[in-house]
């Protein structure tokens, strides 16, 4: 690894590091895909890693491309200590909207996890149920803490992954390569064939009657 990269490394779990310092054992890192797209569902994983993890790429899934994604994803999983992965569909999306479906997702993602972490780091969401585990919030913590990175990678690949299988069923829309998001190729999509089963009823609107 060169010097630079284990520099950003370190700098990005430099806040880790003062909890683990303090005798934090175990560290999760939560982050979500999926909140902004018009079909599909949310995606929230939780990811314990181990205090001396040092994988090199490991940034905010935004900032890295789709083949890298895929490799450190199995990286990452490999060398967790545990993870857990949430997914709440479009209809429940639709009925209780989408922050509480990421923060239900939320939930599911920490009650999977076979070890539970003793703090969790979170992007950006508060008043979430972390089933009485203790969290930090952390604005854009997806490119400024370790283990939310890695969490944003997990989340990112698994959805990814999902909207490439119902792109398969509905090649039309072109799930495979916008995920949902409303690319105006997909919204033209939307126009010409209505929506399928896996839209937001709740976010697509203002383009179907």
């Amino acid at each position: 690894m060169k010097e630079k990269e284990e520099e950003r490394l370190r700098n990005l779990k430099e806040i880790e590091k003062v909890f683990f310092d303090k005798g934090v054992e175990y560290i999760a890192g939560i982050d979500e895909a999926g909140r902004g797209p018009l079909a599909g569902p949310v995606v929230v994983a939780s990811v314990i890693m181990p205090k001396d993890s040092m994988i090199e790429g490991i940034n905010d899934s935004k900032k890295i491309s789709e083949k890298k994604r895929e490799k450190l994803y199995d990286i990452i999983l490999e060398e967790a200590v545990s993870y857990g992965i949430g997914i709440v569909y479009q209809d429940e999306i639709d009925k209780i909207n989408i922050l509480q479906a990421t923060k239900k997702g939320l939930t599911e993602a920490v009650e999977q996890m076979k070890i539970k972490p003793n703090l969790i780091m979170v992007d950006a969401l508060t008043g979430i149920d972390t089933l009485g585990i203790p969290y930090k919030s952390i604005i854009k913590g997806d490119a400024k803490c370790y283990s939310i990175s890695a969490a944003s990678i997990i989340a990112k690949v698994t959805r990814d992954r999902i909207m490439r299988e119902w792109d398969k069923i509905y090649p039309q829309y072109g799930f495979g390569s916008h995920k949902g998001y409303g690319t105006a190729k997909h919204i033209a999509a939307l126009k010409e064939y209505g929506p399928c089963e896996i839209h937001r009823r709740s976010f697509i609107k203002h383009f179907v009657k």
